[in-house]
C-alpha cells in the first residue's frame, strides 16, 4: 500500500474512532474512541465507559479488542490495526502487546500516561515478546481538541457549581 493510500485509510478509520469518542462524551465519559480493523473492515468498536460502567478497565481499546477477538474467534490479532484517538495508557498498551496487535495508529499524544512513545514505549519494548508498528499523530489536532474541549467544559462546570454553592451560603 502506498504512503498516500495508507494516510487516507488511516484518516477514514480515525474519524470512525472520533465518532465513538463523541458518543463517549455524550455519555459523560472522557471522549476516547477506538476501532479495530482487519483486512480493511472494522471488526471491533469501543469507547470509554469507565464512569458509567464503574470499571477502570473499560477503556475504548479494551472494548474494541474484545469485540474484535470475538469477531475473528482468536485472541491473537496479528493482522489487525487499532485506531484510537488518544495514545494508549500502560494498561491498554499491555493489552495490545498480549493480543499481538499488528499496528497501532493514534491521534493525540498523552504526555502524562502515554505508553506508545510519549511517557514510555511499552508497545515497542525490545524485551517483550511482541512489538507493534506505531503511527502517531493522525488527525492529532482534531483528536486533541476533542479532549481539551471536554476537559475545559468539565472545569467550567465545576467552577460554576462551586460558585453556586458559595452563593447559597
Amino acid at each position: 500500500m502506498s504512503e498516500v493510500n495508507s494516510l487516507a485509510e488511516d484518516t477514514v478509520f480515525m474519524r470512525e474512532a472520533m465518532a465513538l469518542a463523541a458518543q463517549a462524551e455524550a455519555d459523560g465519559e472522557v471522549p476516547v474512541g477506538a476501532v479495530l480493523v482487519y483486512r480493511g473492515e472494522i471488526i471491533g468498536r469501543g469507547r470509554n465507559r469507565v464512569i458509567g460502567g464503574l470499571d477502570p478497565s473499560l477503556h475504548a481499546e479494551m472494548e474494541a479488542i474484545r469485540e474484535g477477538a470475538a469477531a475473528i474467534g482468536n485472541y491473537r490479532l496479528l493482522d489487525t490495526t487499532l485506531y484510537v484517538t488518544l495514545e494508549p495508557c500502560p494498561m491498554c498498551a499491555g493489552l495490545l502487546v498480549h493480543s499481538r496487535i499488528g499496528r497501532l495508529v493514534y491521534g493525540a499524544y498523552d504526555l502524562k500516561t502515554g505508553a506508545a512513545g510519549s511517557l514510555m514505549d511499552l508497545v515497542r519494548h525490545p524485551q517483550l515478546n511482541h512489538q507493534i508498528d506505531v503511527t502517531a499523530g493522525v488527525l492529532e489536532d482534531e483528536c486533541a481538541t476533542q479532549l481539551s474541549t471536554f476537559f475545559q467544559r468539565q472545569r467550567a462546570h465545576k467552577k460554576a457549581l462551586k460558585a453556586k454553592l458559595k452563593g447559597g451560603e
